[in-house]
């Protein structure tokens, strides 16, 4: 392969040049305009939900949901211990303490069966992430959220179109946030999305999102509460239009590619693929590998090399919340055992997984895996 593989690079084959090109010569783009209003409409249309609120990006996102439900300081929200570190960070801006639950072995995702066992009177909600685009088995977190009265708030950041029992997600929590960086399924370059069935969250996170003004559009610069200026551009929300004008075209590119390295991967001892929660859509945002050194052969630092070698960009997986200083010093709990986690940080990473990438481009990868086995 002569051309160097990217990780993963935005894939924008639809409007996106037009809308753009139109906010730019209306002259609205700030955060009026047709756009920030027909993203919302239709994103929320495509999730199954009633309302969407778009933000600058995804970890506002998160924020913003959290403090649309209420949540702040003395409040703890549990969260899987195997995610990207804006999930805890985002429930620490409100004060409230993130409390981490280990990994499930197979599917990667929050282990929904170790969760009770975290709850405690302080707790005000779950925030269950479908990693790497893989639902969670919102069966289980819905019936322990019913149980004790939790709230749940869906990071969906990484899992635009996934389904669990053919409800997509940003329809399966009380509110779910989404985020569009550049490497995902849907992208705005920067840019996230909150979705909720509640009118109630909904005009909270308006209302949040918009430094408090009154939503009734009357500005007299009386400001009751304290906001926050999360507002996206209508240049960004006209990318993101022509992006969810083709979302399933899109999703369909990433459950082939999905599908393909595990055509490739799956017979290779020593590697280990997630598994997709039962009853789910997976959307493969990123196509990740776990190794199993004394059945590879190799360890997962030298396989990386190796790839790197060989043109093919890789990136590693995301060490736990409980060994993060950052959350040490917050005050987080970041004692007892994290095993599932701890391997998945020590043995794992994602492989290319761009929407626009081929079968030739797979195959290619793989065979450099396979090839490099002892």
């Amino acid at each position: 392969m002569d051309k160097f593989i990217p990780v993963c690079e935005p894939y924008l084959n639809g409007n996106e040049k037009d809308y753009v090109l139109e906010a730019l010569q209306s002259g609205w783009i700030s955060s009026s305009g047709k756009y920030i209003k027909l993203f919302e409409e239709k994103f929320a249309e495509y999730c199954g939900a009633k309302y969407a609120v778009c933000v600058i990006n995804g970890t506002m996102a998160l924020h913003l949901a959290l403090v649309s439900l209420g949540v702040g300081k003395g409040d703890e929200v549990i969260i899987p211990d195997f995610t990207m570190i804006a999930s805890a960070f985002a429930v620490c801006y409100t004060g409230a303490k993130p409390v981490f639950v280990d990994a499930d072995k197979k599917t990667w995702n929050i282990n929904a069966d170790l969760i009770e066992e975290k709850i405690t009177e302080k707790t005000k909600a779950i925030m269950p992430v479908s990693i790497f685009g893989n639902p969670c088995d919102y069966d289980k977190i819905n019936r322990i959220a019913q149980k004790y009265n939790l709230l749940i708030i869906e990071d969906a950041a990484e899992s635009v179109g996934a389904e669990f029992k053919r409800i997509k997600t940003g329809a399966l929590a009380d509110i779910t946030a989404f985020s569009f960086f550049a490497n995902k399924n849907l992208t705005t370059g920067e840019g996230g999305m909150i979705t909720t069935n509640s009118e109630e969250f909904y005009d909270k996170a308006r209302y949040y999102k918009n430094l408090c003004f009154p939503l009734d559009g009357n500005r007299n610069y009386i400001h009751n509460d304290v906001g926050y200026n999360y507002r996206m551009s209508n240049i960004h929300a006209a990318i993101g239009l022509a992006q969810v004008e083709k979302a399933d075209y899109y999703k369909e590119l990433r459950i082939k590619n999905g599908n393909l390295y595990k055509k490739y991967l799956s017979e290779i001892e020593g590697i280990v693929l997630q598994e997709t929660t039962r009853d789910s859509l997976n959307v493969y945002w990123m196509n990740g590998l776990s190794i199993e050194e004394d059945k590879y052969g190799r360890t997962r630092d030298e396989l990386i090399n190796h790839l790197n070698n060989n043109k093919i960009d890789t990136r590693l997986f995301f060490v736990g919340m409980s060994k993060q200083p950052s959350l040490r010093k917050y005050g987080c709990d970041c004692s007892g055992g994290y095993p599932v986690t701890e391997n998945l940080s020590k043995n794992g990473f994602y492989l290319p997984s761009a929407s626009s990438l081929t079968e030739d481009k797979i195959k290619y990868i793989c065979d450099i895996i396979k090839g490099y086995k002892k």
